[in-house]
Protein backbone atom coordinates (compact mmCIF):
# COMPACT_ATOMS: atom_id res chain seq x y z
CA UNK A 1 0.00 0.00 0.00
CA UNK A 2 1.22 3.76 -1.00
CA UNK A 3 0.83 6.32 1.27
CA UNK A 4 1.77 10.23 1.21
CA UNK A 5 0.90 10.71 4.88
CA UNK A 6 4.31 11.51 6.60
CA UNK A 7 2.86 9.14 10.13
CA UNK A 8 2.46 6.38 7.55
CA UNK A 9 5.99 6.53 5.86
CA UNK A 10 7.46 7.17 8.57
CA UNK A 11 6.11 3.98 10.49
CA UNK A 12 5.77 1.24 7.10
CA UNK A 13 9.06 2.37 5.86
CA UNK A 14 10.73 -0.89 6.17
CA UNK A 15 14.33 -2.91 5.24
CA UNK A 16 13.44 -6.39 3.29
CA UNK A 17 12.32 -8.81 5.60
CA UNK A 18 14.47 -11.59 6.60
CA UNK A 19 13.56 -15.44 6.33
CA UNK A 20 12.77 -14.85 10.22
CA UNK A 21 9.75 -12.61 9.12
CA UNK A 22 10.46 -10.47 11.92
CA UNK A 23 7.99 -7.20 12.10
CA UNK A 24 10.38 -4.67 13.30
CA UNK A 25 13.33 -4.28 11.60
CA UNK A 26 16.62 -5.99 13.88
CA UNK A 27 20.09 -4.39 14.37
CA UNK A 28 22.36 -5.30 11.59
CA UNK A 29 26.10 -5.21 13.69
CA UNK A 30 28.48 -6.57 11.44
CA UNK A 31 31.63 -4.31 9.77
CA UNK A 32 31.51 -6.37 6.62
CA UNK A 33 29.82 -8.77 4.45
CA UNK A 34 29.96 -12.01 2.56
CA UNK A 35 29.65 -12.49 -1.22
CA UNK A 36 28.60 -14.90 -3.36
CA UNK A 37 31.52 -15.54 -5.56
CA UNK A 38 34.29 -13.50 -6.92
CA UNK A 39 32.52 -11.67 -9.83
CA UNK A 40 30.16 -10.23 -7.25
CA UNK A 41 32.93 -8.91 -5.47
CA UNK A 42 34.20 -7.00 -8.24
CA UNK A 43 31.24 -6.10 -9.86
CA UNK A 44 30.10 -4.63 -6.43
CA UNK A 45 33.34 -2.71 -6.20
CA UNK A 46 32.74 -1.63 -9.44
CA UNK A 47 29.15 0.08 -8.95
CA UNK A 48 27.75 -2.50 -11.52
CA UNK A 49 25.34 -3.95 -8.86
CA UNK A 50 23.54 -2.55 -5.94
CA UNK A 51 24.47 -3.73 -2.46
CA UNK A 52 26.32 -4.03 0.57
CA UNK A 53 30.29 -4.33 0.84
CA UNK A 54 31.32 -2.33 3.82
CA UNK A 55 29.45 -1.05 7.07
CA UNK A 56 31.59 2.43 6.40
CA UNK A 57 29.80 2.63 2.62
CA UNK A 58 26.35 1.22 3.72
CA UNK A 59 24.74 -1.00 6.22
CA UNK A 60 20.94 -2.40 5.89
CA UNK A 61 20.08 -0.46 9.20
CA UNK A 62 21.72 3.06 7.88
CA UNK A 63 19.95 2.46 4.42
CA UNK A 64 16.69 2.10 5.80
CA UNK A 65 17.11 5.61 7.76
CA UNK A 66 17.99 6.99 4.86
CA UNK A 67 15.33 5.81 2.52
CA UNK A 68 12.81 7.40 5.47
CA UNK A 69 14.60 10.44 4.91
CA UNK A 70 14.14 11.01 1.82
CA UNK A 71 10.52 10.20 1.08
CA UNK A 72 9.51 12.55 4.08
CA UNK A 73 12.11 15.01 3.29
CA UNK A 74 11.03 14.84 -0.87
CA UNK A 75 14.62 13.96 -2.03
CA UNK A 76 16.05 11.21 -4.25
CA UNK A 77 19.13 10.01 -2.11
CA UNK A 78 20.62 10.70 1.13
CA UNK A 79 24.32 9.51 2.69
CA UNK A 80 23.86 8.97 6.85
CA UNK A 81 26.59 10.94 9.04
CA UNK A 82 27.91 9.62 12.78
CA UNK A 83 27.22 13.20 13.59
CA UNK A 84 24.96 16.32 12.74
CA UNK A 85 28.56 18.58 12.30
CA UNK A 86 30.04 15.79 10.62
CA UNK A 87 27.03 16.20 7.90
CA UNK A 88 28.33 20.05 7.31
CA UNK A 89 31.66 19.07 7.05
CA UNK A 90 31.25 16.02 4.52
CA UNK A 91 28.92 18.72 2.52
CA UNK A 92 31.73 21.31 2.28
CA UNK A 93 34.51 19.00 2.12
CA UNK A 94 32.84 16.94 -0.99
CA UNK A 95 32.22 20.31 -2.73
CA UNK A 96 34.09 23.29 -1.75
CA UNK A 97 37.98 23.18 -2.69
CA UNK A 98 40.61 25.79 -2.71
CA UNK A 99 39.82 29.38 -4.29
CA UNK A 100 36.24 28.76 -3.35
CA UNK A 101 33.85 30.73 -1.99
CA UNK A 102 30.50 31.06 0.03
CA UNK A 103 27.70 32.71 1.10
CA UNK A 104 26.23 31.95 4.83
CA UNK A 105 23.73 33.08 7.22
CA UNK A 106 25.78 34.99 10.12
CA UNK A 107 23.32 32.92 12.55
CA UNK A 108 25.00 29.81 12.43
CA UNK A 109 25.75 26.99 15.39
CA UNK A 110 29.56 27.93 16.70
CA UNK A 111 30.77 24.78 15.38
CA UNK A 112 29.71 25.66 11.91
CA UNK A 113 31.39 28.98 12.38
CA UNK A 114 34.58 27.38 13.41
CA UNK A 115 34.91 25.17 10.57
CA UNK A 116 34.33 28.28 8.21
CA UNK A 117 37.26 30.45 10.28
CA UNK A 118 39.47 27.89 11.48
CA UNK A 119 39.24 24.58 9.42
CA UNK A 120 38.12 25.53 5.48
CA UNK A 121 40.18 28.87 5.92
CA UNK A 122 42.97 27.13 5.84
CA UNK A 123 42.03 24.90 3.01
CA UNK A 124 41.60 28.07 0.69
CA UNK A 125 38.17 28.80 1.38
CA UNK A 126 36.60 31.85 1.99
CA UNK A 127 33.45 33.55 2.87
CA UNK A 128 31.25 35.81 3.38
CA UNK A 129 28.39 36.19 6.19
CA UNK A 130 24.92 37.73 5.38
CA UNK A 131 21.83 38.62 7.69
CA UNK A 132 18.87 36.73 7.59
CA UNK A 133 16.67 39.68 7.99
CA UNK A 134 18.08 41.46 5.48
CA UNK A 135 17.63 39.47 1.92
CA UNK A 136 18.31 42.54 -0.37
CA UNK A 137 22.42 41.79 0.92
CA UNK A 138 22.85 38.58 -0.03
CA UNK A 139 22.80 39.05 -3.78
CA UNK A 140 25.65 41.70 -3.85
CA UNK A 141 27.96 39.39 -1.77
CA UNK A 142 27.42 36.74 -4.47
CA UNK A 143 31.38 36.51 -6.70
CA UNK A 144 32.65 34.79 -9.62
CA UNK A 145 33.85 32.36 -7.51
CA UNK A 146 30.98 31.55 -5.21
CA UNK A 147 30.16 28.48 -5.07
CA UNK A 148 27.27 27.54 -2.40
CA UNK A 149 24.69 29.48 -0.19
CA UNK A 150 24.19 28.06 3.35
CA UNK A 151 21.83 28.86 5.66
CA UNK A 152 20.21 27.65 9.04
CA UNK A 153 16.82 28.45 9.22
CA UNK A 154 14.96 28.59 11.70
CA UNK A 155 18.46 29.69 12.83
CA UNK A 156 20.40 28.84 16.19
CA UNK A 157 19.61 30.50 19.01
CA UNK A 158 18.15 33.39 17.23
CA UNK A 159 14.83 31.81 16.28
CA UNK A 160 15.52 33.64 12.43
CA UNK A 161 13.72 32.79 9.36
CA UNK A 162 15.04 33.32 5.72
CA UNK A 163 12.24 32.62 2.39
CA UNK A 164 13.74 29.67 1.53
CA UNK A 165 11.74 30.11 -1.85
CA UNK A 166 13.78 33.55 -2.42
CA UNK A 167 17.06 31.36 -1.61
CA UNK A 168 15.98 28.87 -4.31
CA UNK A 169 15.51 31.76 -6.63
CA UNK A 170 18.39 33.44 -6.36
CA UNK A 171 21.08 30.10 -6.41
CA UNK A 172 19.33 29.31 -9.55
CA UNK A 173 19.82 32.98 -11.27
CA UNK A 174 23.94 32.23 -10.10
CA UNK A 175 23.51 28.92 -10.60
CA UNK A 176 25.04 28.07 -6.99
CA UNK A 177 24.47 25.00 -4.43
CA UNK A 178 21.89 25.73 -1.56
CA UNK A 179 22.53 23.84 1.43
CA UNK A 180 19.94 24.11 4.08
CA UNK A 181 20.25 23.28 8.00
CA UNK A 182 17.00 22.11 8.56
CA UNK A 183 17.43 20.80 12.09
CA UNK A 184 15.19 22.97 13.86
CA UNK A 185 11.84 22.93 11.61
CA UNK A 186 12.90 18.75 10.78
CA UNK A 187 11.34 17.59 7.82
CA UNK A 188 7.64 17.02 9.24
CA UNK A 189 7.60 20.84 9.77
CA UNK A 190 9.81 22.35 6.70
CA UNK A 191 10.63 20.77 3.58
CA UNK A 192 13.52 23.11 1.89
CA UNK A 193 14.35 20.98 -1.01
CA UNK A 194 10.13 22.09 -2.33
CA UNK A 195 11.50 25.69 -2.51
CA UNK A 196 14.51 25.21 -4.55
CA UNK A 197 17.40 24.08 -2.15
CA UNK A 198 19.64 21.27 -3.51
CA UNK A 199 20.77 20.01 0.04
CA UNK A 200 19.13 19.59 3.42
CA UNK A 201 21.28 18.66 6.43
CA UNK A 202 19.99 17.47 10.02
CA UNK A 203 21.58 17.00 13.16
CA UNK A 204 19.70 13.65 13.84
CA UNK A 205 20.74 13.72 17.11
CA UNK A 206 18.23 16.27 17.78
CA UNK A 207 14.77 15.96 17.03
CA UNK A 208 15.37 13.06 15.01
CA UNK A 209 16.28 10.89 17.55
CA UNK A 210 14.53 13.46 20.30
CA UNK A 211 15.17 11.58 23.51
CA UNK A 212 18.89 12.54 24.08
CA UNK A 213 20.19 8.86 23.36
CA UNK A 214 22.56 8.99 19.93
CA UNK A 215 24.37 11.01 17.81
CA UNK A 216 24.00 11.07 13.66
CA UNK A 217 23.45 13.41 11.04
CA UNK A 218 22.01 12.48 7.77
CA UNK A 219 22.85 14.38 3.72
CA UNK A 220 20.12 14.63 1.61
CA UNK A 221 19.61 15.54 -2.29
CA UNK A 222 19.53 14.13 -5.84
CA UNK A 223 21.33 11.31 -6.78
CA UNK A 224 23.81 13.11 -9.02
CA UNK A 225 24.93 15.64 -5.31
CA UNK A 226 25.06 12.26 -3.11
CA UNK A 227 27.17 10.69 -5.03
CA UNK A 228 29.66 13.47 -4.53
CA UNK A 229 28.71 13.47 -1.10
CA UNK A 230 29.35 9.63 -0.86
CA UNK A 231 32.28 9.82 -2.98
CA UNK A 232 33.95 11.86 0.19
CA UNK A 233 32.30 9.99 2.56
CA UNK A 234 33.33 6.71 1.83
CA UNK A 235 37.53 7.79 1.93
CA UNK A 236 36.82 9.94 4.96
CA UNK A 237 34.50 8.17 7.18
CA UNK A 238 32.43 9.78 8.84
CA UNK A 239 29.39 7.28 8.47
CA UNK A 240 26.47 6.91 11.03
CA UNK A 241 26.76 3.06 12.85
CA UNK A 242 24.32 0.16 12.43
CA UNK A 243 23.35 0.77 15.99
CA UNK A 244 22.39 4.57 16.00
CA UNK A 245 20.52 4.52 12.21
CA UNK A 246 18.45 1.36 13.89
CA UNK A 247 17.88 4.06 16.69
CA UNK A 248 17.08 6.74 14.38
CA UNK A 249 14.60 4.60 12.39
CA UNK A 250 12.96 4.09 14.87
CA UNK A 251 12.44 7.38 16.24
CA UNK A 252 11.22 8.67 12.96
CA UNK A 253 8.03 6.55 13.52
CA UNK A 254 6.93 8.87 16.76
CA UNK A 255 8.48 12.21 15.11
CA UNK A 256 5.02 13.85 14.12
CA UNK A 257 2.92 13.55 17.40
CA UNK A 258 5.95 14.43 19.18
CA UNK A 259 6.58 17.30 17.36
CA UNK A 260 2.76 18.12 17.05
CA UNK A 261 3.31 18.74 21.15
CA UNK A 262 6.90 20.35 21.36
CA UNK A 263 5.34 23.16 19.12
CA UNK A 264 2.00 22.94 20.81
CA UNK A 265 3.68 23.08 24.17
CA UNK A 266 6.60 26.08 22.81
CA UNK A 267 3.66 28.10 21.35
CA UNK A 268 2.07 28.33 25.08
CA UNK A 269 5.67 29.31 26.78
CA UNK A 270 6.18 32.08 24.21
CA UNK A 271 3.00 33.51 24.30
CA UNK A 272 3.10 33.43 28.66
CA UNK A 273 6.57 34.72 28.34
CA UNK A 274 5.65 37.84 26.09
CA UNK A 275 3.67 38.98 28.57
CA UNK A 276 6.00 38.82 31.36
CA UNK A 277 7.43 41.63 32.60
CA UNK A 278 10.98 40.21 33.40
CA UNK A 279 11.32 39.35 29.94
CA UNK A 280 13.17 41.53 27.27
CA UNK A 281 12.72 39.58 23.91
CA UNK A 282 10.87 36.33 23.22
CA UNK A 283 11.48 35.04 19.41
CA UNK A 284 9.54 32.25 18.37
CA UNK A 285 8.55 31.68 14.32
CA UNK A 286 4.58 31.68 15.14
CA UNK A 287 4.24 34.16 17.21
CA UNK A 288 3.06 37.36 15.61
CA UNK A 289 5.59 39.69 16.80
CA UNK A 290 8.60 37.91 15.21
CA UNK A 291 9.87 39.88 11.99
CA UNK A 292 9.50 37.07 9.75
CA UNK A 293 6.28 35.58 11.00
CA UNK A 294 4.58 35.65 7.44
CA UNK A 295 7.35 33.70 6.00
CA UNK A 296 7.08 31.46 8.78
CA UNK A 297 3.92 30.24 8.36
CA UNK A 298 4.53 30.53 4.38
CA UNK A 299 7.03 28.22 4.59
CA UNK A 300 6.42 25.86 7.91
CA UNK A 301 3.89 23.67 8.96
CA UNK A 302 3.98 24.81 12.62
CA UNK A 303 6.97 26.61 14.87
CA UNK A 304 8.72 24.23 15.91
CA UNK A 305 9.73 23.98 19.46
CA UNK A 306 12.83 26.12 20.43
CA UNK A 307 11.59 29.60 22.24
CA UNK A 308 14.71 32.10 22.78
CA UNK A 309 14.34 34.43 24.97
CA UNK A 310 16.42 37.21 26.97
CA UNK A 311 16.36 38.08 30.39
CA UNK A 312 16.05 41.33 31.78
CA UNK A 313 19.20 42.31 33.71
CA UNK A 314 21.81 40.70 31.57
CA UNK A 315 23.99 37.78 32.20
CA UNK A 316 23.47 37.35 35.88
CA UNK A 317 19.42 37.68 36.03
CA UNK A 318 20.02 34.45 33.29
CA UNK A 319 21.95 33.07 35.64
CA UNK A 320 19.65 33.62 38.26
CA UNK A 321 16.99 32.39 36.44
CA UNK A 322 18.56 29.24 34.66
CA UNK A 323 19.92 28.27 38.77
CA UNK A 324 16.18 28.38 39.73
CA UNK A 325 15.10 26.60 37.46
CA UNK A 326 13.77 22.85 38.88
CA UNK A 327 12.41 20.58 36.04
CA UNK A 328 13.92 22.03 33.56
CA UNK A 329 17.43 20.31 32.33
CA UNK A 330 20.28 22.74 31.84
CA UNK A 331 22.61 20.84 29.10
CA UNK A 332 23.86 22.07 25.84
CA UNK A 333 21.68 20.17 23.91
CA UNK A 334 18.07 20.40 22.78
CA UNK A 335 14.97 18.74 20.82
CA UNK A 336 14.48 16.41 24.07
CA UNK A 337 11.26 14.72 25.56
CA UNK A 338 12.78 16.80 28.32
CA UNK A 339 12.80 20.72 28.34
CA UNK A 340 16.13 22.53 28.83
CA UNK A 341 17.38 25.68 29.10
CA UNK A 342 20.75 26.81 27.73
CA UNK A 343 22.97 29.83 28.01
CA UNK A 344 24.59 29.99 24.68
CA UNK A 345 27.15 32.98 25.06
CA UNK A 346 28.97 30.73 27.43
CA UNK A 347 28.37 27.35 25.81
CA UNK A 348 27.79 26.54 22.41
CA UNK A 349 28.68 30.18 20.61
CA UNK A 350 31.33 30.97 23.27
CA UNK A 351 33.95 30.72 20.85
CA UNK A 352 32.56 33.73 19.09
CA UNK A 353 33.35 37.39 20.08
CA UNK A 354 30.81 39.47 21.70
CA UNK A 355 30.29 41.24 18.93
CA UNK A 356 30.00 38.16 16.21
CA UNK A 357 26.88 37.43 19.09
CA UNK A 358 25.49 40.94 19.16
CA UNK A 359 25.24 40.47 15.61
CA UNK A 360 23.38 37.49 15.50
CA UNK A 361 21.07 38.68 18.87
CA UNK A 362 23.04 36.38 21.36
CA UNK A 363 22.96 38.71 24.13
CA UNK A 364 24.40 38.17 27.85
CA UNK A 365 21.15 38.23 28.69
CA UNK A 366 19.89 35.51 26.26
CA UNK A 367 18.23 31.75 26.98
CA UNK A 368 17.51 29.09 24.13
CA UNK A 369 14.64 26.87 26.30
CA UNK A 370 14.01 23.77 24.29
CA UNK A 371 10.42 22.97 25.57
CA UNK A 372 9.85 19.18 26.03
CA UNK A 373 6.86 17.22 26.08
CA UNK A 374 6.26 17.41 29.94
CA UNK A 375 2.38 18.31 31.07
CA UNK A 376 2.78 22.30 29.84
CA UNK A 377 1.36 23.36 33.18
CA UNK A 378 4.66 21.89 34.93
CA UNK A 379 6.80 23.59 32.09
CA UNK A 380 5.03 26.61 32.98
CA UNK A 381 5.09 26.53 36.56
CA UNK A 382 8.75 25.58 36.43
CA UNK A 383 9.05 29.17 34.08
CA UNK A 384 7.20 31.03 36.92
CA UNK A 385 9.12 30.37 39.72
CA UNK A 386 12.45 30.91 38.19
CA UNK A 387 11.62 34.29 37.31
CA UNK A 388 9.73 35.26 40.01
Amino acid sequence: MKSENFETIAIRTQTERSLHKEHSSPIYLTSSYKFEDAEEMRALFANEKEGNVYSRYSNPNTSEFIDKMCLLEGAEDGFATATGMAAIFTTFGAFLKNGDHLVSSRSVFGSTHQLLTNVFSNWGVTFDYADLDKPQDWEALIKPNTKMIFVETPSNPGIDIIDLEFLGNLAKKHNLLLVVDNCFATPYLQQPIKFGAHISIHSATKYIDGQGRVLGGIILGTKELIADVIGFARHSGPSLSPFNAWVLSKSLETLAIRMDRHCENALKVAEYLEKHPKIKLVKYPFLPSHPQYEIAKKQMKQGGGIVTIVVEGGIDAARKFMDRLQMFSISANLADTRSIATHPATSTHSKLTEEQRNEVGIEQGSIRLSIGLEHINDILADIEQALA
